[in-house]
């Protein structure tokens, strides 16, 4: 279930892999139909501690990994994965990555003159409680610019990837922020249209907000269904 994971019928929502005002999905979106190759073992298993292998606690809390505090408004980020019946989808790894709180990622690709961050890596992970619950904290990410047209600036977000009981089940999708006025103006958003584009934006929530320290944020994603979370169809770098 590499890529986009399949929508309901009557669900217009899901992302299409060509979109011709987000580029770069012109040159690498398919001009065949796909081929179906049976998986093997190696699709279809994966680690059966993901706890033990993936998670401590700088995973979780991207703000003390280092010996300081980065820069940028701490927030916590909490909710559910949740299948096509909104049960909860426990044991899920939520792998997070994302630009610092001047929108710079720490990569040899992203060379734009916002200053990097000595103490903000920007990834983490967390895997979902028994109750499909995950939570961590971070800071709010800057918006950036990306090239895709002129004057083309990406919206906050956080990427999400998750996977599930194999290594061939990963998805990937992005966390906005409410009332960020450049989603309305940004293709990657876009491709999502209207009403399950408020899919991909976290809501802001007292209960998760801790006093004199972090915002919180919801964002409950759903596998599958007609309530599904829109998930890219590749692994996107921005």
């Amino acid at each position: 279930m590499t890529g986009v994971r399949g929508y309901a019928r009557e669900d217009a929502g899901a992302p299409p892999a060509h979109f011709p005002d987000y580029r770069s999905t012109v040159a690498r979106s398919p001009r065949q139909p796909l081929v179906c190759i049976p998986a093997t073992l190696t699709e279809t298993t994966g680690p059966a501690d993901w706890d033990r292998l993936m998670v401590g606690p700088s995973a979780i809390d991207l703000t003390a990994q280092h010996r300081a505090a980065p820069q940028g408004q701490r927030i916590i980020v909490t909710g559910r994965v949740l299948d096509e019946h909104r049960r909860p989808v426990p044991r899920t790894v939520i792998e997070i990555w994302q630009a610092n709180a001047a929108g710079r990622y720490i990569h040899s690709a992203d060379t734009w003159n916002a200053p990097l961050d000595p103490n903000f890596t920007g990834a983490g992970n967390v895997v979902t409680d028994d109750d499909g619950r995950y939570r961590f904290v971070t800071v709010r990410p800057g918006a950036y610019p990306w090239g895709n047209h002129h004057n083309a600036w990406r919206p906050a977000h956080i990427h999400l990837s998750l996977l599930g009981p194999a290594f061939a089940t990963r998805l990937v999708t992005q966390m906005y922020f409410p009332d960020d006025p450049l989603i309305e103006i940004d293709p990657i958003a876009n491709a999502v249209p209207m009403p399950y584009r408020q899919r991909l934006v976290g809501r802001f929530d007292i209960r998760s907000t801790q006093p004199a320290w972090a915002l919180g944020y919801l964002f409950d994603i759903v596998l599958k269904g007609r309530d599904q979370t829109p998930f890219e169809a590749g692994d996107h770098d921005r």
